[in-house]
């Protein structure tokens, strides 16, 4: 049984959140973001990704909870000599937000996120920039942030700076926590929060569907087929990250698609617990591509799970009879 977050937690997951999109923010202005390093999966980690995972880090751990940390990066790379230019600006651009931060604990709270996840215990789950190939690109992306509790996400919020607010301009927190709903606050604080629902659309064929813009993330032949299926009459709504679960959640689009291209490929927990609970609050459904409730009990990945179908709830089982059944056609 999963025990609902406390205020402090709130407060401080969304302190941590919007301090770190200001970080993402501030370098994107300044720089582009042209220092980038790749990964072993050849996928870029930027100056951004490393400063708002250590803002987030050194957040929440000042706020005394003391909770481990599922994070996606480690700061090996930047303790190199060829990695000092990059770790020069991460600290710089930490130091803005947090003057006291050195050089040294920024990087032991880069590192400090290397929690293994699991069944039980209270842990957060945070990817520092999930898109970052729609950041390098302008596009949209997300900081994203849950709490888990016995592995069930009990609270999440999703940092999307360039997301379009309903009454103008650009940034938005979602929230959601465990039996309370879901909601959206533009950033700065200075607005009351607005309650967020999905739509109630209940006819496929004036659905928007919202799937990846990179093909290499999902299957888009196959969507297409889907869409076919259904009779879904509008272009995809392609973008970037868990902007996906946030448009979804408030009622902007009313079905998300992630098909696994292959077969070995396996979900990270961080690329879906905010989400998660931010559109399940919002009255929204998420399986996966068989049927299956997403599970987070098993560590950093969600082995038991092959993709993602994400609906605004009266679509789903229309739409997971869709998906199942072009699971068996060949390809185009």
């Amino acid at each position: 049984m999963s025990s609902p977050a406390t205020s402090d937690e709130r407060e401080l997951a969304l302190a941590a959140v919007e301090r770190a999109a200001r970080l993402c923010r501030a370098v994107q202005a300044e720089r582009g973001d042209s220092l980038t390093l790749s990964k072993e999966d050849r996928s870029p980690v930027t100056v951004a990704d490393y400063g708002a995972q250590a803002i987030v880090s050194l957040t929440l751990g000042d706020g005394g909870f003391g909770l481990p940390i599922v994070g996606e990066e480690r700061a090996a790379a930047l303790r190199t000599e060829a990695g000092a230019p990059l770790r020069s600006q991460v600290v710089e651009h930490v130091q803005r937000i947090l003057p006291n931060a050195t050089e040294a604990r920024v990087l032991e709270a880069i590192d400090a996120c290397r929690d293994a996840g699991g069944a039980s215990g209270r842990r957060w789950v945070l990817d520092p920039i999930d898109g970052t190939k729609g950041y390098l690109r302008g596009g949209q992306y997300a900081v994203a942030l849950a709490l888990l509790e016995n592995g069930i996400p009990v609270l999440g919020v999703l940092g999307c700076p360039a997301l379009e607010a309903s009454e103008g301009g650009r940034g938005l927190l979602f929230f959601a926590a465990r039996g309370e709903g879901a909601e959206e606050r533009a950033f700065g604080g200075d607005a009351a929060p607005r309650p967020i629902r999905t739509d109630e659309l209940d006819d496929p064929r004036r659905a928007v569907f919202c799937e990846s813009v990179e093909a290499a993330h999902s299957a888009h032949e196959r969507s297409e087929r889907i869409a076919s299926r259904l009779g879904v009459e509008a272009e995809p709504l392609r973008i970037d990250s868990q902007c996906k679960y946030a448009v979804l959640a408030r009622g902007d689009a009313s079905i998300y698609l992630r098909l696994p291209r292959t077969g070995d490929y396996r979900e990270k927990i961080w690329d879906h617990a905010a989400g998660w609970i931010v559109l399940n609050e919002a009255g929204g459904r998420i399986t996966d591509a068989e049927g299956r409730p997403l599970d987070f009990t098993l560590g950093r990945t969600l082995d038991r799970n092959r993709g993602i179908v994400a609906t605004n709830g009266p679509l789903h089982d229309v739409v997971m009879e869709a998906v199942l059944a072009t699971a068996a056609e060949p390809a185009a």
